[in-house]
């Protein structure tokens, strides 16, 4: 009796998402929810201590949450820019691979030079905390779900999120506040990309807009344009 040979089984054709390092300051108090959002839409999160001297190998994209890194002294961002890990994050960005920095994360990426400005105190010095609406503009590399004009309601959650551009580096505004202006951010801006466009900053949390039960979904298309920026 002749026995059949049996098909060979197909190779699993499932992809794993981007791997992503989101990094962790004392003082950061997003880094579970941006690690939460992320997964979320697909990505794998490695977690990376700020004294750490580089980061995971194979990592596809970086994000710096938001938070109060270490206790916002001297002012926002300013000693999180000296951590180890900003070394690695820097040249990891001047690789021209994603690096995402949300409210606190931005401010540490302007104080590292990697986008240009600075946050400094809201006009009306208190604390804003409330949803806003955002127009897209010139979201750099990370446009794939993000269309030129098109508004999303984010909220923010900050004290010193008014941005101020460099005369010598003019920015890449990559979002806007539409409508009352929140904070007295320059020109309305609420987010920048660097000028090779592989580095976005902005004040507003997608990772708390993900969820149809906090009230909008508008933070997903924003994240998932981040995770395709990932993708080589």
């Amino acid at each position: 009796m002749t026995t059949q040979a049996q098909p060979e089984t197909p190779p699993r054709q499932d992809r794993l998402g981007p791997r992503v390092g989101v990094v962790v300051f004392p003082g950061s108090n997003d880094d579970r929810d941006m690690a939460g959002a992320l997964e979320r839409l697909g990505a794998q999160v490695e977690m990376v201590w700020h004294k750490d001297a580089g980061l995971p190998e194979g990592l596809d994209g970086v994000a710096i949450p938001g938070g109060f890194s270490y206790g916002d002294y001297l002012r926002a961002g300013a000693m999180a820019r000296f951590s180890h890990v900003m070394r690695a994050v820097s040249a990891f960005a001047e690789s021209g691979r994603p690096v995402l920095g949300v409210c606190n994360g931005f401010q540490v990426l302007c104080e590292a030079h990697l986008l240009p400005g600075a946050l400094v105190r809201n006009r009306d010095l208190r604390f804003v905390c409330r949803d806003v609406e955002l127009r897209v503009e010139d979201p750099g590399n990370f446009a794939s779900e993000l269309v030129e004009g098109a508004l999303l309601r984010i909220p923010i959650k900050h004290g010193e999120g008014a941005y101020v551009p460099d005369r010598e580096r003019p920015p890449r505004v990559a979002f806007r506040y539409a409508g009352a202006n929140p904070n007295g951010s320059v020109d309305a801006i609420a987010g920048v990309a660097s000028a090779a466009g592989n580095v976005l900053g902005l004040m507003p949390h997608p990772e708390h807009a993900v969820d149809p039960e906090l009230g909008s979904v508008d933070g997903a298309p924003l994240l998932r344009s981040f995770l395709s920026g990932c993708v080589p």
